[in-house]
């Protein structure tokens, strides 16, 4: 006959020992017990028997389930229940195992405790139920004195706790492991000392607010004590960052700091810790606020997170620096090059109109430096920088190059009168006063390009106009400028692709004696027909070609096609003409320029006086010694000097002396007008100044036979103009000549 399930249960909690229970100190937590039995009579004993038991400083809470059923929904509901005492038949035989399999496999509560407890063993053989199912303990009820009970409970709840402690302890060391390699990838010092915040936050119940504090020094731009400041805040609600401690006003925040630095140890009470926390000699302090005391367990996952972010805090130092060697101006302490094209990015980004960039270059800067010493130039740098940074704290300041300074601000605080106020003054170097000259480019936000390198470019554009601007030292940016600079760029291309490609050529212009008649030379003059067939102006291409530099190899070009052509001429019979070619200061400032034009005479077997370089007052002037001496080597071989466009520069009597020149040019803007009454002085002047010197004299630009018979009169001796011949190809002038004879 089956045994009732209640068989013995006047037997269930006699006393078999002395009255010694487990107890320990009570407090105001509690341990959720959840019995289960369908049983009423068994949920008074087991809470009588258990009334007075504290486990681990806390009184027990009784929950009461008289079903598998209802014991799911229990448990379901109440995620604090630490140990369920579970009858194993109840509605059904095995009711109380379903419960067992429900707790572990549909609701995954690893932690929650279970003691089996039935009367009736058969049911379920305590070797296959612990073997088959997570329990914590299997009793028959006839076991269970009140003394079992209250150990079985004891022991069930400590392991809840240790268990639970070990889950805690693996989130926090996984949090810990998670937050660390975080923290791995900040590499500024102020977002490395907020994330340490945000994942103590996350580690330590009772957390209020904290702060990170380091010292200063190489950190924060200006700090150069030893003091500490704080460098990441969270929680506060006024803010501090950067600010040293003592500013906060917060006298346990400052003694807790200090304290925990100086002794380089952990500092704890109740309401708050200092945590040191330090590597490679790089250390901070991170103070806490709490509102209640930190539990040990919390502790020992701090020092286990310190330990693992010590090696990232040197490390966020260490990329500081690398940072700063990169990004930081070595001489000034400002942002260098690369900084201020991020800065420039975020110009070019910023939503705001009212903003303006701008580059500032000192004027002659080398002369400082080579008359004073790099060291008085490098004292004048930190001045300068000095003076621009302190001039408002909203004004960004960078160093681009060896002597240009980048600045981005306001419009309204970034003006040219702003600027000119800045370079009133002497800036002190040493004992040296020192007063300078700079030219300014800038850049308006509304005018501004996309990205960093495009506003550098277009500020570099508005710059360069400023320097060659000898009024103004000071200019804007502006859309047609780029356009400008974008032309030249592109027609410097296309003049290197046609002159390397043969569409440049020489077209001669004759000139004739003005008493016979007859061609003596004509002037080379450069004429250049583009792919298309059409011709671009001299007056343009000239200056495009001195500016890039190509005007040196176009030069040499141009010496031996004349000395070509000269022997082309000859060989036609026409043994007394001459070319006359132009030449520039760049020519002149070849170090071998010279001993080429000799060369290619000797080169091409012409006769050097029939070979003529012509030279403006200009070029003259631009370095007359180099001029001059240069000349001599020329004329001592022979070859044919004229002085251009005369009267129309700055030259000195003095330096027409000392030329060795052959011929005198009168520029067309003196004939022009030769036959209006008072306006021919000038040309009769430097007509009549050439015979003096004993030099022959041409004009050019001969339009007309009034001007013709003037110039007889004044007794020119040689013309050139579109009275007598347009400039034309070689082999039209060669037919020309052919047509004088």
């Amino acid at each position: 006959m089956q045994a009732s399930e209640h068989t013995n249960d006047d037997f269930l909690f006699i006393d078999d020992s002395e009255d010694d229970q487990i107890v320990d100190e009570t407090c105001g937590e509690t341990w959720k017990v959840l019995i289960v039995d369908d049983d009423p009579e068994i949920h008074s004993v087991t809470q009588l028997a258990l009334s007075d038991l504290t486990v681990l400083g806390r009184r027990l809470e009784y929950l009461h389930a008289y079903s598998g059923e209802e014991a799911k929904t229990i448990i379901e509901q109440d995620q604090e229940i630490v140990l369920v005492l579970l009858d194993v038949v109840m509605e059904t035989d095995d009711a109380g195992l379903h419960v067992v399999k429900h707790i572990r496999e549909q609701l995954k509560r690893e932690d929650i405790r279970i003691v089996l407890r039935t009367g009736q063993p058969g049911y379920a053989p305590e070797e296959s139920v612990i073997k088959d199912y997570d329990i914590n303990d299997y009793k028959t009820k006839t076991e269970l004195t009140r003394r079992k009970l209250v150990t079985t409970v004891y022991a069930a709840i400590r392991s809840y706790q240790q268990i639970t402690a070990v889950s805690q302890g693996r989130a926090g060391l996984e949090r810990i492991i998670n937050g660390a390699s975080n923290l791995l990838e900040i590499h500024t010092i102020h977002e490395f000392g907020l994330g340490v915040l945000t994942q103590l936050k996350s580690l330590i119940k009772g957390y209020v607010k904290g702060t990170f504090c380091a010292r200063g020094h190489g950190i924060i731009d200006g700090a150069d004590d030893l003091g500490l400041y704080i460098l990441a805040q969270e929680g506060w609600e006024k803010s501090a960052i950067n600010d040293k401690i003592e500013q906060v006003g917060c006298v346990q925040l400052t003694e807790a700091v200090n304290a925990c630095f100086q002794h380089k140890e952990h500092l704890k009470t109740d309401d708050h810790i200092a945590l040191y926390l330090g590597h490679g000699g790089y250390r901070a302090v991170i103070y806490l606020e709490l509102d209640c005391p930190i539990s040990d367990i919390d502790f020992q996952l701090t020092e286990v997170f310190l330990s693992n972010v010590a090696i990232a805090y040197e490390n966020v130092h260490l990329f500081q620096k690398l940072r700063n060697a990169a990004y930081k101006d070595w001489l000034t302490e400002l942002p260098n090059r690369l900084q201020f094209l991020n800065m420039l990015d975020q110009f070019s980004a910023d939503q705001s109109q009212n903003t303006v960039a701008a580059l500032v270059d000192i004027n002659h800067f080398s002369d400082i430096n080579d008359g004073l010493g790099q060291d008085i130039g490098n004292q004048l740098l930190r001045a300068v920088a000095l003076r621009l940074h302190s001039t408002d704290k909203s004004l960004s300041v960078a160093r681009v190059g060896a002597d240009v300074f980048g600045l981005v601000g306001s419009e309204e605080l970034l003006t040219p009168q702003l600027l000119a106020d800045i370079f009133s003054h002497p800036f002190e170097a040493g004992e040296q006063t020192l007063p300078i000259n700079v030219c300014i480019g800038l850049c308006r936000k509304r005018d501004a390009g996309q990205g960093g390198v495009k506003v550098l470019n277009q500020i570099n554009i508005a710059l360069n106009l400023a320097k060659k601007n000898r009024e103004k030292n000071i200019q804007y940016y502006q859309q047609e400028m780029e356009d400008q600079t974008l032309w030249r760029l592109g027609m410097i291309r296309q003049l290197r692709t046609d002159f390397s490609e043969n569409r440049l050529a020489l077209w001669y212009q004759p000139q004739l004696d003005l008493e016979t008649g007859k061609v003596i030379g004509a002037e080379a003059l450069l004429r250049w027909r583009t792919s298309d067939g059409n011709f671009i102006s001299p007056a343009v291409f000239i200056p495009l070609a001195e500016y890039s530099g190509l005007i040196l190899d176009i030069g040499d070009w141009v010496v031996h096609q004349a000395c070509k052509h000269i022997k082309a001429i000859e060989a036609h019979g026409f043994s007394d003409v001459g070319i006359s070619i132009n030449v520039s200061i760049p020519q002149f400032r070849q170090d071998d320029f010279v001993s080429k034009v000799i060369e290619a005479t000797r080169t091409h077997h012409v006769e050097a006086a029939k070979l003529e370089l012509e030279i403006t007052e200009n070029i003259l002037m631009d370095d007359p010694q180099l001029i001059i001496d240069a000349l001599q080597k020329l004329k001592s071989e022979g070859i044919s000097i004229a002085l251009d466009d005369f009267g129309t520069g700055y030259s000195s009597l003095s330096y027409l002396q000392k030329l060795p020149i052959d011929r005198l040019k009168v520029d067309r803007s003196f004939i022009n007008d030769v036959t209006e009454d008072g306006d021919s002085l000038l040309a009769d002047t430097i007509i009549n100044l050439g015979k003096q010197l004993d030099l022959k004299v041409i004009a050019e630009g001969i339009e007309n036979a009034e001007q013709e018979a003037h110039l007889v009169a004044q007794g020119c001796d040689e013309v050139q103009g579109f009275y007598y011949a347009k400039p034309m190809s070689a082999e039209d002038f060669l037919a020309f000549l052919s047509k004088q004879v």
